[in-house]
């Protein structure tokens, strides 16, 4: 009754007034890159349930994230710039979503939308003190396993915070999860956000998944990894086998995307793209982007610049939530719908602007830190710095930019790349910004700056003016917060380094 309420109040007809609104899937792979995936033209993955997937749903060819986790999590939930969020890393206290945040579960509530959360969370934990948890941010429900990402087998759930002895593979566990938050209760449509820890290292499969691809790459670790995916593609199969068993296939929604750019797979397949998770090129943010309604939309790839930050306003606006115009006006998002309800050409925010920044700098050196891995996409063109800092006080800390200036020295192995570092980790020219276009070159070999100086001036000055803009709310917001050391992740790119 809420929800006809709400839309008459809207405006709505009666017809649309008493209709259902759709159930939502969001699915969230965890360091999943976009090329892991068959359609996609990976050499060796079969994924027959995603490419399923892929075939029934509209592909947002052209969609971004963050270059790390927390980051593009902050984005998804609030449609706002992480930076906005506070979350400028994957360790706390940078991994805080800010106590103010609304949130996209909250919203969908106010739609009547009973809300659930699987998995992965990393927007803040117990350590930072109360009011992080996802039952804080919105979400009714919440599942996950007590061994977090490195107990792969036969660890308990905590459900609603209550423990209970599990046997089997995590990801099992939590597709598991989903399907009983969704069982539980009918009365209600549903969002249902499962984010899961695969293929995240430390990397491990069951053997049924990994023993295809032992032979085929260069190691273990490659097998495992690729393991890690194939069984996402069967539970995937297994969520949408229940929903036509449940019969409600036609009224749910399910979205896949992964949350940041290729990682132990890059070697085997990249989509030839240049750039990994945690670096700031092509490779480090594009991802799968697939959406599935059936009888609603007719599949079909769009080739617009989206992003992340357009989560929360499509959901909002196909779940008939009224936003309050506190939140409408800070959003930085749009809504995906017309792209979604249109196989036809449709002219979008054809001129828009993404900002990107790999944050992780050393803790209290934000501001010394604004041209390091930092970018601007607009249309087909990408404009990069992919720099250390100068600040002769990050040389004291592990952190990316240590890793730049290995690259700069001739390193050509680190995190995610055994070989390939100095093409993957590459650096741009001291001094200037680089250009490229990356739907032609998406290998970013050929710098396109000096050709298009009126686009460089344009592209930069726009950056110059978000981060004079988004930094001083970064900041209190709590995204410079904590000592100035670094993550485990960082300290294995240097360790590696060395070797």
């Amino acid at each position: 009754m809420a929800f006809v309420a709400l839309t008459l109040a809207l405006g709505l007809s009666a017809s649309v007034a008493t209709a259902r609104p759709p159930n939502i899937i969001f699915i969230l792979t965890d360091d999943q890159g976009y090329g892991d995936l068959a359609r996609h033209g990976h050499p060796l993955l079969k994924t027959p349930n995603l490419d399923r997937l892929f075939d029934e749903s509209v592909r947002f060819d052209r969609f971004y994230v963050s270059p790390s986790c927390s980051p593009t999590r902050a984005a998804l939930i609030t449609g706002m710039h992480e930076f906005r969020n506070g979350v400028t890393h994957t360790m706390d206290p940078r991994t805080n979503l800010h106590q103010g945040a609304v949130t996209l579960p909250s919203l969908l509530k106010t739609a009547g939308y009973r809300t659930g959360a699987i998995g992965k969370w990393h927007l803040g934990s117990g350590r930072s003190g109360g009011g992080y948890a996802p039952t804080d941010r919105g979400f009714d429900w919440y599942a996950t396993t007590s061994g977090g990402a490195v107990v792969h087998f036969d660890s308990d759930v905590i459900r609603n915070g209550v423990r209970m002895p599990r046997k089997g593979y995590r990801e099992d566990v939590f597709f598991d999860e989903a399907m009983t938050f969704i069982d539980e209760k009918k009365d209600q449509p549903f969002y249902c956000y499962l984010a899961t820890l695969s293929p995240h290292f430390p990397l491990r499969a069951p053997e049924e998944f990994t023993a295809p691809f032992r032979g085929k790459v260069p190691d273990e670790k490659t097998a495992s990894y690729l393991g890690m995916v194939a069984n996402i593609d069967f539970n995937v199969g297994r969520l949408l086998n229940f929903l036509e068993d449940r019969k409600l296939a036609e009224n749910t929604i399910v979205i896949f995307m992964n949350d940041n750019g290729g990682t132990w797979g890059v070697d085997v397949y990249n989509a030839g793209m240049r750039g990994t998770k945690c670096t700031i090129w092509e490779g480090g943010s594009r991802a799968m982007s697939l959406w599935r309604w059936p009888g609603h939309w007719k599949p079909h790839t769009d080739g617009h610049l989206t992003a992340h930050l357009d989560v929360l306003p499509t959901l909002c606006d196909l779940a008939g939530v009224r936003l309050p115009a506190k939140v409408a006006s800070e959003l930085e998002g749009f809504s995906l719908r017309p792209l979604l309800e249109s196989t036809a050409p449709v002219t979008w925010h054809e001129d828009r602007m993404l900002f990107e920044h790999n944050g992780r700098w050393p803790s209290g050196l934000a501001a010394s830190h604004k041209y390091a891995m930092a970018a601007v996409r607009q249309g087909d063109y990408l404009l990069v710095s992919s720099r250390p800092c100068d600040d002769p006080e990050c040389l004291k800390y592990l952190s990316q930019c240590s890793a730049l200036r290995k690259v700069e020295q001739g390193l050509k192995q680190t995190n995610y790349t055994d070989a390939n570092a100095q093409f993957h980790w590459a650096t741009t020219p001291a001094g200037r910004w680089a250009l490229f276009n990356v739907k032609k070159d998406p290998a970013c070999e050929h710098d396109l700056h000096a050709a298009n100086a009126p686009r460089v001036t344009a592209m930069a000055a726009a950056y110059d003016k978000w981060w004079d803009a988004v930094f001083p709310v970064m900041i209190e917001r709590g995204g410079d917060r904590g000592d100035p050391k670094t993550s485990v992740e960082d300290l294995e790119i240097i360790l590696r380094g060395r070797r």
